[in-house]
């Protein structure tokens, strides 16, 4: 039945809630008593924290608690189990949360924070990937700059014998490809509302994309059982990845469980922009072993991904990119490497397309690319080095269901471009 509406104009079923201005988002959450939430910032982007003076800041008029790391029951989170709720020892990225305050009002939580003195020892941070992976860069992190996969700095994907199939190639051809770092700039900010009542429970109004891998983790941040923490999802007002880690919820609610009172943590647009998690840059370098008729016969890729300060999805992100960067191509001979460098930024995590974007982006101009060398035809290049139905891919998973050839002729029809007889011809279940 679900099929019915395919090729068919269907009404979206929050279309005219979100028209009519009354779509409830996390924001439009209002509870009696409400405190707000401002958060002192780490001013510099390396450093060792010797001392935290909130003393000033818990005498405003108005402040109901002023939080520490020494405040929060565990004080570690993320994907990688690596990030401060509040740093509390050596901050890795301008802008990390250091301390918190609940006020009666914005205004004055962030006069509270003004009051904040942090004495941070400044250190040598360092931004760029390339950079850090140099034996003698500043440390990000006390183990390396280079997450390890293993026992190795990259992830690795190995097919057949590269080497052996540059030797046999006709032409070498090679690129490098930069993917800049992007925020996501969704509408909605990060926001939460944590509201604890008598009998101990804790609710929590979330923009979290990833509810209840979200529930797990603000539950080890709060040493809460799962059946104390009722965690609501909304309607996200724009993710796009961003919403993938947590950025709100642990604080407001260690500050709702400290005061007893529902608070309200609502991020401005410039700590969007500024602080949270964004796609981490990628430098790729493609090297191809490439037959006089067009076939690629070897392809080698390295691939650099800024991955921030802490591990968040990044891991995964690149595990991701190297298992599909070599493209929908059958190429008999692959070798990729892939690296999650840190930097001291805020912590890239995902963005639409977790990856594989960027290697599309870079795989497609390499093609074009290798079609200039060889003097054939773009669109023909890419038929030629089509996946068909049968072949595998450099992570050798088989391939039973293909039709990258019937989509590429589809396109050129609908484009207006005339294919010669002998692409339009073939076929994906075509053996090679």
């Amino acid at each position: 039945m679900a099929l019915n509406v395919v090729g068919q104009r269907v009404k979206r079923y929050d279309g005219l809630a979100h028209v009519a201005g009354e779509t409830k988002f996390v924001d439009d959450v209002i509870v009696p008593g409400m405190l707000w939430t401002k958060v002192f910032r780490s001013p510099v982007s390396k450093g060792t924290i010797k001392n935290i003076d909130t003393s000033a800041a818990e005498k405003v008029a108005g402040v109901a608690a002023v939080i520490t790391g020494k405040d929060v029951p565990n004080n570690r989170y993320g994907w990688g189990g690596d990030q401060y709720v509040l740093n509390d020892t050596a901050v890795r990225y301008k802008g990390e949360p250091i301390a918190a305050v609940a006020a009666v009002d914005e205004d004055t939580a962030a006069e509270a924070v003004s009051l904040i003195k942090v004495d941070i020892e400044e250190e040598t941070p360092v931004f760029d990937p390339l950079e850090a992976m140099k034996p003698d860069a500043p440390l990000v992190r006390p183990e390396g700059n280079v997450f390890m996969y293993g026992d190795r700095p990259f992830r690795a994907i190995v097919l057949g014998d590269v080497e052996a199939g540059f030797k046999e190639a006709d032409l070498i051809v090679e690129g490098d490809y930069l993917h800049p770092w992007l925020e996501h700039a969704q509408l909605e900010p990060q926001t939460s509302l944590a509201v604890p009542d008598a009998s101990g429970r804790l609710t929590v109004y979330t923009v979290s994309q990833a509810l209840y891998l979200h529930l797990q983790s603000l539950c080890s941040v709060l040493q809460m059982p799962m059946n104390k923490v009722h965690y609501i999802g909304g309607t996200v007002g724009g993710g796009f990845g961003s919403k993938n880690d947590m950025h709100a919820d642990h604080i407001a609610a260690v500050l709702a469980l400290k005061t007893g009172r529902p608070v309200k943590w609502r991020w401005t647009r410039e700590e969007e922009m500024l602080y949270s998690t964004a796609k981490g840059s990628w430098h790729m370098h493609f090297k191809d072993g490439v037959k006089k008729d067009g076939r690629i016969i070897a392809r080698h890729v390295r691939s650099i991904h800024d991955s921030g300060a802490y591990v968040s999805l990044n891991a995964y992100v690149v595990d991701k990119h190297s298992f599909l960067v070599a493209g929908p191509y059958f190429i008999p001979n692959v070798y990729v490497q892939g690296y999650a460098v840190f930097t001291n930024k805020p912590p890239a995590s995902s963005m639409r397309g977790f990856g594989i974007t960027p290697a599309t982006f870079a795989g497609e101009v390499q093609m074009d690319r290798i079609a200039e060398a060889v003097g054939i035809d773009p669109w023909e290049i890419r038929f030629i080095n089509a996946f068909r139905e049968g072949e595998h891919t450099a992570t050798r998973r088989v391939l039973d269901s293909v039709a990258l050839i019937e989509v590429m002729q589809t396109l050129a029809k609908t484009a207006g471009v005339q294919l010669p007889d002998r692409l339009m011809a073939m076929s994906s279940t075509q053996r090679r």
